[in-house]
């Protein structure tokens, strides 16, 4: 069920001594940031702040995720599980997240590909405004909308081309090329790639 203040007792508190585990998700690649326990007093102020905030039985007493170092992990849905003794919170991370450093207390996991996309289009979004002259991506942006859209015109071609008269590497290449170009068209015009999931997934519904 998705949690909400109004449905928050109806989890299984009793369970574990009015604890409940919280595995924080990535909302956009899926991928696993860290797991911790929250009460039902830290789990009220994550959804009052959209801050994730747990129970530290270290120190035995509510913490917020960044509030020294400032990398904040803010909510965007808090699930439970088919028994409600367990939590999945998908968050959009500011900065590492784990305090060695890394994006995740997890880094040797391994993302599906289709979620690939979703790291892609952020490292895409990070190039926004960066020095021409160090990052191919930073002079897509450079050169404008319209020099973006006709080089994702361009790589549609050759992908057609590909397609009809050279080799499966060929094509895959190519493809590549225009997925990651189309990235870079969607950043420019300031669309998450979400939302042309969205249309997809509105599409295959009506089917």
């Amino acid at each position: 069920m998705i949690v909400t203040q109004d449905n928050l007792a109806e989890l299984a508190w009793q369970k574990m001594e009015n604890m409940i585990p919280a595995i924080i998700q990535h909302h956009k690649t899926g991928a696993v940031l860290m797991q911790g326990f929250m009460t039902p007093e830290a789990l009220s102020q994550t959804l009052q702040q959209h801050k994730a905030t747990f129970y530290s039985r270290s120190q035995q007493g509510l913490w917020t995720k960044g509030e020294t170092s400032g990398h904040y992990l803010h909510v965007k849905q808090v699930v439970a599980d088919c028994d409600r003794d367990s939590l999945l919170i998908a968050c959009e991370p500011i900065g590492p997240t784990c305090h060695l450093g890394t994006e995740s207390c997890y880094p040797e996991q391994q993302l599906t590909q289709q979620n690939f996309l979703s790291q892609l289009e952020q490292v895409i979004a990070a190039r926004h405004g960066e020095n021409p002259e160090d990052s191919y991506t930073a002079s897509l942006f450079a050169k404008g909308t319209t020099k973006i859209a006709q080089k994702v015109g361009e790589e549609g071609v050759e992908v057609a081309l590909a397609a009809v008269a050279e080799t499966k590497e060929d094509l895959l290449g190519e493809c590549a090329d225009l997925f990651y170009h189309t990235l870079v068209l969607l950043r420019d015009k300031n669309i998450d790639l979400s939302e042309v999931m969205q249309v997809l997934q509105n599409r295959h519904q009506k089917n």
